[in-house]
Order: C-alpha cells, then sequence, then structure tokens
C-alpha cells in the first residue's frame, strides 16, 4: 500500500452540517397552515437530497456559477411545492447558503490530527461559493492547504479534472491521495482519476460526529 501524503475532502455534508432541512419544512409547514408531520417533513427533504446526488442532477452544472446553482436547485426543490407551498425558496435561502452551515464536532480534531501526521489536506467541492471565507469564520483556515472548486476550477466531480487539479495544488501523485467525501456518485469520481476513496457512512443525525476518525486509521494504516 503506498503511504497516504494528502488527503482531499468534499465539504457539504462530509466536514460541514447543514442547517437541519427538515425542521425548516416542518415549520414553513405550520407558518403556512399546512397540517404535515416530523416524519412527512423528513421524507419530503430526503427526497429532494437523494434526486440531487443523481447523476441527472449533476450534469445540470448547477455548481458552475451562482446563476447556475441557484436555477437547479430551486427547479428542484420546487416538487414540494405542492405539499408546502413556496417551500422552494426558503430550502434555498436556509439551506443552501453555506453561512448557515457548522463544522461536525469531529472535523477540526481530525483536520488537527492529519496536520500533526504532516499530511497536507485540500478541499474537493462541487460549489458555487467561495468557501474559504467559511473555513476562516471557523478558524479552520490553518490546516487547509488547497481549495479545488467547482466554479473556478470550471469542472464538477465527478470529473476527473478537478481531482487532478486537487492533486497538482498539493503536489502529491494521485496514488499517494485519499478523497474522503459522502456522495459516491460525484466522489465516486476519484477512483477514475486514481485517487485511493473514501465514502462515509449516512449520517446519524443533527449535531453528530460525523465519522471521521476513521479517516486517520486509514491514513496510518497506509504508514505501516
Amino acid at each position: 500500500m503506498t503511504p497516504i501524503r494528502a488527503v482531499l475532502f468534499d465539504w457539504g455534508d462530509t466536514l460541514f452540517e447543514s442547517p437541519h432541512a427538515p425542521t425548516v419544512i416542518l415549520d414553513a409547514a405550520r407558518r403556512r397552515g399546512v397540517a404535515l408531520q416530523p416524519e412527512s417533513a423528513t421524507r419530503i427533504w430526503n427526497d429532494l437530497w437523494d434526486a440531487g446526488k443523481t447523476a441527472e442532477e449533476h450534469a445540470k452544472g448547477r455548481d458552475l456559477s451562482r446563476e447556475a446553482h441557484r436555477r437547479v436547485w430551486m427547479d428542484l426543490f420546487s416538487r414540494a411545492n405542492a405539499e408546502v407551498p413556496g417551500i422552494d425558496q426558503l430550502l434555498y435561502d436556509r439551506v443552501m447558503d453555506p453561512a448557515g452551515w457548522i463544522p461536525y464536532p469531529d472535523t477540526e480534531r481530525t483536520l488537527r490530527a492529519l496536520r500533526g501526521r504532516g499530511l497536507k489536506i485540500g478541499i474537493v467541492s462541487n460549489t458555487a461559493h467561495d468557501l474559504r471565507p467559511f473555513f476562516a469564520a471557523k478558524r479552520l483556515a490553518d490546516l487547509i492547504d488547497a481549495y479545488a472548486l467547482s466554479y473556478e476550477v470550471g469542472v464538477q466531480k465527478p470529473g476527473r479534472g478537478i481531482f487532478d487539479a486537487a492533486s497538482r495544488m498539493l503536489g502529491t501523485s494521485p496514488a499517494e491521495t485519499l478523497m474522503v467525501g459522502d456522495d459516491p456518485v460525484s466522489d465516486g469520481g476519484a477512483g477514475a482519476a486514481g485517487l485511493g476513496l473514501y465514502i462515509l457512512p449516512p449520517h446519524t443525525g443533527a449535531g453528530a460526529a460525523r465519522g471521521l476518525d476513521r479517516v486517520i486509521e486509514l491514513v496510518d494504516r497506509s504508514r505501516r
């Protein structure tokens, strides 16, 4: 096994957690006088989020510009308007704005553990936003060496170009670089680019640790 010298992380649902969307849906329904149970709000969001991870949605280029990001996500969210009128706008404003996302409880300690082992760390994200200010706001900027963001690189995951760009930024070969993400479709493109790949299991609940300790274990195992 080639020793891992660098780790690339997806951002959303990997290092940072979004506001709890089912709660947003449930609150909106109540304000609009719509009778909705918590499990129904969860179903609505899960259906939307799962659809958002399909190859079909990725192919719409939503993460190559701010305009496309808004247009494509709003079109997807509008599927739920029949159940909660106007929920598309609210979900976009409340859930998709990176300013409202927060690091998982194990994000900082994992990044610091990797930094302590001398690894280079990069962010590879399908996003139409500059993520640097959000890492800075959470005092994590000193732990990130490079950002390969789709709107800047001009290539979205799973296209190999964004992974190649990230490896070049870090100065490591694909064989000694591990990609960590949550989406088998988009993050899975790292495998075609020759990188190691670890897909996190589904998250267990709002505010819970993400299970990033496993990344440290993989790094340590590669170096034995």
